[in-house]
Formats: structure tokens, sequence, C-alpha cells
């Protein structure tokens, strides 16, 4: 999919070579702003945050989504399209961009997280490690996704997965799922918080941070 993204950048051009990409995919009805708030809680030196505005515009024009979505909070419902449009959009721009840096890591928020995942199964190699908050894995697409590959990497993928317990947004079947996927396929710490909600918490960050420090270092 020849996708041209709206890019939001925690650098300037000339300052990036060399840096780590953290790629930040934001959830369903965001914006590439919303996750650049939280710049100020993680490591700045030797990285470069680039905020990817999902291609889809939502109903009434408030928000943009990486591909339809509907169920919730009951289920989760979406087109394996959608899913395979969005993610074969973003891994084109990270190939793109990919040469003039250290590594690429990806950060994906509720919907982002299903996309960074998809990334992850659909090129096992591209990424190495990845951050989901508050979110959610789509169920493996025939002949599509490489789980097999990706659970074979040495050494695995490490994951930072964190949600609250009580998240009232992401269903506990497409929770289950994903802690199964995670574990089975992935190096994953899973991390909860309490009263965070749907969100993101200035504790969870933190650990992002240390995270992010620690697997690229």
């Amino acid at each position: 999919m020849d996708q041209k993204f709206v890019v939001e950048y925690s650098r300037p051009e000339e300052q990036r070579p060399g840096t780590h990409l953290v790629v930040m995919l934001h959830g369903y009805g965001s914006h590439e702003g919303d996750l650049m708030g939280l710049l100020p809680a993680l490591p700045e030196e030797g990285f470069t945050y680039a905020s990817l505005r999902a291609p889809g515009a939502m109903p009434g024009g408030v928000g943009f989504e990486w591909f339809g979505l509907t169920g919730l909070p009951a289920e989760v419902s979406y087109s394996e399209e959608g899913v395979r449009s969005a993610t074969e959009a973003v891994i084109a721009w990270i190939e793109g961009e990919a040469g003039e840096y250290a590594d690429v890591a990806l950060l994906g928020f509720s919907q982002g997280m299903a996309v960074a995942a998809s990334v992850a199964r659909r090129r096992p190699e591209l990424a190495r490690a990845l951050v989901g908050l508050s979110g959610f894995v789509t169920a493996p697409i025939q002949g599509w996704a490489d789980d097999a590959a990706l659970a074979a990497r040495q050494p695995r993928l490490p994951v930072f997965y964190g949600r609250d317990q009580a998240d009232p947004v992401v269903p506990e079947q497409a929770v289950a799922h994903t802690l199964d996927w995670l574990r089975e396929n992935t190096d994953v710490t899973k991390v909860l918080y309490a009263g965070m909600g749907h969100g993101v918490s200035n504790q969870e960050i933190k650990h992002v941070g240390e995270f992010l420090r620690h697997v690229l270092r």
C-alpha cells in the first residue's frame, strides 16, 4: 500500500541519523500528536520518536483509525483486509526510513498496539522491541502473518505490555488472547497499573522509558 503518512518527529532531520527510531502508533479515534505528549517522560538522548497518523479519517472528521473497529466494549470486530492494509503501509514507511537509524522499536497504544504487533508478526526481524499500552493483538491471518518465525527469533522480541486490570474498553477475551499470543511468541514483560483505566499513567511511562533504555542500549 502506497500510504503517505502525516508524521510528527521529536527531533529535526539532521539530528536523526544513528539514533534509535521509536515508531509511535496512536489509538482509535486519536491523532499523531497524542502520543508525543509522552516524550517528557521518555529517554531523549540517542532516540528519535516518530508518531504516525492513521490513514483512515473517523466519521465527522474527528480523529483517525488504523482500521475499522466495532463491537467495543463487548467484543473486538474488524476486517482482516483493514489490518493487512494498515500494517503493510506502516512496514513500507519503516523500510523507507530505517536505513539512517541504529535500529527500530514499535510503540502502540490501544488499536495502535494491534498494528505494532501485526508489523512484528508480518516482519519478525524488522523491530528490536515492542511496547504495547492498553491494547490488544488481532487474531492470526492465515498465509499472511508469520508467528512461527517470530517465535523462533533468537533472542526473542522483547515486549512491554502495560494495562489496567479494570480497563473498560478492551474486552477480557481480547486481553486473554493477547496474553496467550505474547507468551507464545515473544519475551513479554506484563505490568498492571491500578486506576489507569483505558489510558497511560506517569508510572507506566517511566517503566517504558526504562524498558527502552535497557533493550536498545
